[in-house]
């Protein structure tokens, strides 16, 4: 009897043991589920060695207890979004592994600052042109404009650290290989950065209804396009500050475009301007 109590205790602790190390684990063979890392040691270790985080999950109700809110402290220590999830928002993230309420999105790529934008202008000899995602939400979206943003040659692109979607793998899948290229910055607060690029010599045209038609701005200089939401435009403040505000014709009874799809018309007119190319 006393045997087999014995027995039983070791397949319990071995059990145990291959239960912490598979909690530990980042999710990993989920389809889609890459750059998850679930499981408070593993998002301890990550957050330690310094890796690329996007986002922080915790689970509703943890973010001040415990084990996850040291987590969560940490977070935001370093400057990376904290978000409360509901649970079955977690299982969904990593693909059934055992997260113990904490989910961490590893970013695509580390993200830049707006003085590497500035010296990426300054060695190609050009003005600088950049353009400003404000809360985009659809990861679909920002690929697009990444890759816009490349092929039109744009310096940089930056969105905000709240209400956006961030450097996710499925943002560089959607930018086709154009975010290893393109200098990403995120930022507390738009509008502040809007701000700090004007006393730098920027001039910030938002994309909007009832402006300017967008063939009649200048684009020739620095300049920073402001991009809105899907579904909302620009926020108020983010408007606010803008210098000029400029326009697509809407011809059919749809008011708006697509956000990449509005980027890319301004961005190749920029890019039109700024190479010299006139228009018949």
């Amino acid at each position: 009897m006393e045997y087999r109590n014995r027995r039983d205790r070791e397949g319990q602790n071995a059990e145990r043991e291959r239960s912490e190390r598979r909690e530990d684990r980042p999710a990993r063979g989920t389809r889609g589920q890459e750059g998850v890392v679930a499981g408070r040691n593993a998002v301890a270790e990550a957050l330690r060695s310094g890796r690329p985080i996007d986002t922080l999950y915790v689970a509703r109700g943890l973010q001040e207890k415990g084990g996850a809110a040291v987590l969560a402290a940490k977070a935001r220590q370093a400057g990376i979004p904290v978000k409360e999830a509901d649970p079955k928002k977690l299982d969904a993230l990593c693909g059934g592994a055992v997260h113990q309420g904490v989910v961490a999105l590893a970013a695509a790529k580390e993200f830049s600052t707006i003085d590497d934008m500035f010296r990426l202008a300054e060695e190609r000899g050009e003005p600088p042109f950049l353009i400003l995602a404000d809360e985009l939400a659809d990861p679909h979206n920002l690929g697009a404009i990444l890759r816009t943003a490349e092929c039109a040659g744009a310096h940089g692109v930056i969105i905000p650290k709240r209400r956006s979607v961030g450097l996710t793998y499925t943002v560089g899948k959607a930018s086709a290989g154009a975010l290893e290229y393109v200098p990403v910055a995120r930022v507390a607060n738009l509008s502040a950065c809007m701000k700090e690029l004007k006393e730098r010599g920027v001039w910030i045209y938002g994309a909007d209804m009832d402006g300017t038609p967008w063939c009649e701005a200048d684009f020739t200089g620095p300049i920073a396009l402001v991009i809105g939401s899907e579904g909302f435009g620009m926020s108020r403040l983010v408007k606010e500050t803008c210098d000029f505000i400029v326009s697509l014709p809407m011809k059919g009874k749809i008011t708006s475009l697509n956000a990449s799809v509005a980027c890319g018309v301004l961005a190749y007119e920029a890019a039109r301007q700024r190479a010299g190319l006139r228009a018949r």
